[in-house]
């Protein structure tokens, strides 16, 4: 596949860059080795300010990197400076709180002393998809590079220059040479570079498919690997819910970044005595999406962000409403030239259809009716994924059961799925394992040495508490972030 910028509103090739050489690749995964054998022993302290400065350059060239965003993967302006903002929360984020995450647990034991000590692991490849193309990579750049590793950037091949500038920007910051490489490659490439001995664990986003040889891959080399993959999330609706509310988060679930999330909206379950006003509500909402130029700050929904993916859900499309699918409103490419796609409703999609338990990259919402609160659940849990799930109810009790009963890595009570930099974020199923954020993200790339100690004086060391109180976020303080 050729590395090259193509602007997805107008179809113009911006750059084509050349795949890194078998040489250059041995070249970088030495320094990659060199680098985390002297990073590691950095002190945090100078990493927390290597980290608070990568954050004010976030802050200070958001114009310019959100217009980067914008002609390499055709995300609106407003929203790529949302994401750009939201990098720059993580960056402070774990600054803030890291020396907590990693300061030694002290467990009880019959011994003088016990107590798990947190230690890097080493270089680790990320592979990383075009759809958020700075946030994807700084919710593991961040805490990886606070806690010692360093990383090795294997990026989507229509975002080269977002990948090139996030390697910038780290170094900028005054991180070391080697803490953070992008590796301009290609598919094929991916193989040696996570063979490599000096490359000890992998993390993935993107596609099951690409999930499942990566993650094959390291785990037939014995290596750890985290894999955040594809998403069908539920939206269920009960009669107790705010109905008004629902159906405008609803629209916004549903098209976040043009309908390109592992955690948007993407099946709409609602129960009888809301349905009729819940899916007129929506059908107008999704009709009033302001479609057009993403550099215009009026725009909501922009163009896929290539030309295969508009092929692709155009086909899913056909697919639903040859199977028997209802289509209520869109369902075809618009605007002439670019990746245009309208703003969809499919109603009574089949389980025979190919679509029923495939991911929809794109701004098609499939809407179900269902008599109650067993059939929404099992129709919830009917698919190979487990993201997210989104629950629309008052009752305490439903609330409840919903939570305990769903299939999935998070539920949101009345409000839309949002990635935290304070909570995990991953899901089950073909969603993936492991988790990204929080302590638990942070973590996964760390290895947990057990320490016993007996009969010692040996003082444990203790951590530093000197940090900033987290405020949570908001989805409003985002926009259209990856939330």
């Amino acid at each position: 596949m050729a590395i090259e910028s193509i602007n997805p509103a107008t179809g113009a090739l911006i750059r084509s860059f050349p795949a890194l050489t078998d040489e250059a690749i041995q070249q970088r995964l030495a320094l990659a080795a060199e680098a985390f054998a002297a990073y590691r022993r950095v002190p945090l302290a100078h990493r927390t300010l290597c980290m608070r400065k990568l954050a004010a350059i976030l802050d200070q060239e958001v114009d310019d990197l959100a217009a980067l965003i914008t002609t390499e993967m055709g995300k609106p302006i407003k929203a790529a400076r949302a994401e750009i903002a939201k990098c720059a929360a993580v960056c402070r984020y774990y600054a803030d709180h890291a020396a907590l995450m990693l300061a030694p647990e002290v467990i009880a034991t019959p011994q003088n002393h016990s107590y798990v000590r947190w230690e890097p692991l080493g270089p680790v490849l990320a592979v990383m998809p075009w759809n958020f193309p700075f946030w994807q990579v700084f919710r593991f750049l961040a805490p990886a590079l606070m806690a010692g590793n360093v990383g090795v950037l294997k990026h989507a091949p229509n975002v080269p220059q977002c990948a090139l500038a996030i390697e910038s920007l780290v170094r900028r910051a005054g991180f070391p040479r080697g803490t953070l490489q992008a590796m301009l490659v290609e598919v094929p490439q991916v193989e040696g570079i996570l063979s490599d001995k000096r490359i000890v664990a992998v993390t993935v986003t993107g596609s099951p498919q690409a999930g499942k040889a990566v993650g094959a891959l390291a785990s037939w080399l014995i290596k750890k690997s985290v894999l955040e993959l594809g998403g069908s999330d539920p939206f269920v609706v009960m009669g107790s819910a705010d109905i008004k509310l629902a159906a405008e988060t609803a629209v916004q679930a549903r098209c976040i970044n043009s309908g390109q999330s592992c955690i948007a909206a993407k099946r709409f379950i609602v129960v009888d005595e809301v349905y009729e006003e819940f899916t007129a509500r929506f059908v107008d909402g999704m009709e009033s999406i302001r479609v057009g130029d993403p550099m215009q700050e009026a725009t909501d929904l922009g163009p896929l962000a290539t030309a295969g993916i508009l092929a692709g859900v155009e086909s899913q499309v056909k697919a639903a409403v040859d199977a028997g699918a209802r289509l209520l409103t869109g369902g075809a490419k618009m605007l002439g030239k670019g990746n245009y796609f309208e703003p969809t409703v499919l109603a009574d999609v089949p389980r025979t259809a190919s679509v029923f338990r495939e991911e929809i990259f794109g701004p098609v919402a499939m809407l179900f009716r269902v008599k109650n609160m067993d059939e929404a659940i099992a129709l919830a849990n009917d698919t190979p994924f487990g993201l997210g799930a989104s629950v629309w109810t008052r009752e305490a009790m439903e609330q409840q059961r919903l939570i305990a009963e769903l299939e999935c890595g998070m539920v949101y009570v009345n409000s839309m799925v949002v990635s935290d930099p304070a909570l995990p974020f991953g899901g089950i199923k073909r969603s993936g394992y492991g988790r990204e954020l929080s302590a638990a993200g942070m973590r996964e790339f760390l290895n947990a040495k057990t320490v016993v100690i007996s009969e010692s004086s040996l003082d444990i060391p203790e951590a530093d508490t000197s940090v900033v109180p987290y405020e949570p976020f908001k989805p409003e303080d985002f926009d259209d972030a990856d939330f």
